[in-house]
């Protein structure tokens, strides 16, 4: 009997409580199905290492791999009315506003941020997917206006991660109106002679398609990203043919001209800042300015030639 309570019941008490592994531990890669571990994914920036399939990221997460050292400073963006239609359908439109705030830690769908990138100051703005949908309402378009008007008061460059479904039903016709007011933003930024870049992430899809995201200077998608107004199965149902393979994709957009890059996430930071130093006339980033040296005198000695007395008559 000592023995049983000794050493069989821990036994299987210890079986029968077994603890079970945590549902996140691994992560399964939708395009081969292979499970890897979330650390290895989380130190390789969420990309999978073997299929090189880029998984969704959150804005700040996006934030810390694009600024130098992971340091930025986000800045705030004006408030709009909450509710202004009183929507409801399954739920009520603040119901899910709260819920996503709650998810998120965010305030909307778009988070504005500046900091150094590869030495050089840069304004950017990222929108987050898991914010309902990456959707553009007011507070989104507020905050992209917001993020280009900092842009042009500090003449900076701007830097649009775009990651969206199209715009919020919720919000209507003031939703749309979001386009044209951020288009007229975009147009100031660029008669102040400054870049507007646009990274295309997975989806792109619906009015900021139709907007922002394809006004840049330079497009630059990551690998397999979707990209398009409506989705594939909309216009095959509308058109009724089969669409080609990888329709929409981030490479096939590319070999029709719709995109100009296709860059790793790992490669965004570096092939951004050299774009910018580009367009700007600046020095690439690591490269040293070269160091103006005085002119050579006619005899080629190196010495400056010598400066002209003011007293002295001008020769005729």
């Amino acid at each position: 009997m000592n023995w049983i309570n000794s050493v069989v019941r821990p036994k299987l008490q210890s079986f029968l409580n077994k603890r079970e592994s945590p549902e996140n531990l691994w992560i399964k890669c939708p395009e081969t199905g292979e499970m890897v571990f979330h650390r290895d994914l989380e130190a390789n920036q969420w990309v999978v290492p073997t299929s090189g399939h880029h998984m969704r990221i959150s804005a700040r997460q996006r934030l810390e791999y694009f600024f130098d050292e992971g340091t930025f400073e986000t800045h705030p963006t004006p408030e709009v009315v909450t509710d202004p239609l009183k929507f409801r359908d399954e739920r009520r439109y603040v119901d899910r506003l709260r819920d996503a705030k709650a998810k998120t830690g965010m305030e909307d769908a778009v988070l504005v941020a500046s900091g150094a990138v590869k030495g050089d100051p840069f304004t950017v703005a990222v929108q987050d997917f898991s914010f309902m949908g990456g959707s553009l309402g007011m507070a989104a378009g507020e905050a992209i206006i917001t993020g280009l008007n900092i842009a042009r008061a500090n003449s900076t460059p701007f830097v649009l991660f775009a990651a969206s479904g199209g715009a919020r039903m919720q919000e209507g016709i003031l939703s749309l109106m979001q386009m044209p007011r951020t288009t007229v933003a975009i147009q100031q930024l660029q008669e102040a002679g400054l870049p507007y870049i646009v990274v295309l992430t997975n989806p792109t899809t619906g009015g900021v398609t139709a907007s922002y995201a394809m006004l840049g200077d330079i497009h630059i998608s990551e690998p397999g990203a979707l990209i398009g107004f409506a989705g594939p199965r909309v216009i095959e149902q509308t058109i009724r043919e089969k669409l080609p393979e990888g329709f929409q994709r981030a490479e096939f957009l590319q070999e029709h001209g719709m995109v100009d890059l296709v860059v790793h996430r790992h490669e965004l930071a570096e092939t951004i800042a050299r774009i910018c130093s580009v367009l700007m006339k600046r020095p690439a980033p690591g490269v040293a300015a070269p160091v103006k040296t005085p002119a050579a005198d006619a005899d080629g000695a190196g010495n400056a030639p010598p400066k002209a007395d003011a007293t002295e008559a001008p020769r005729t």
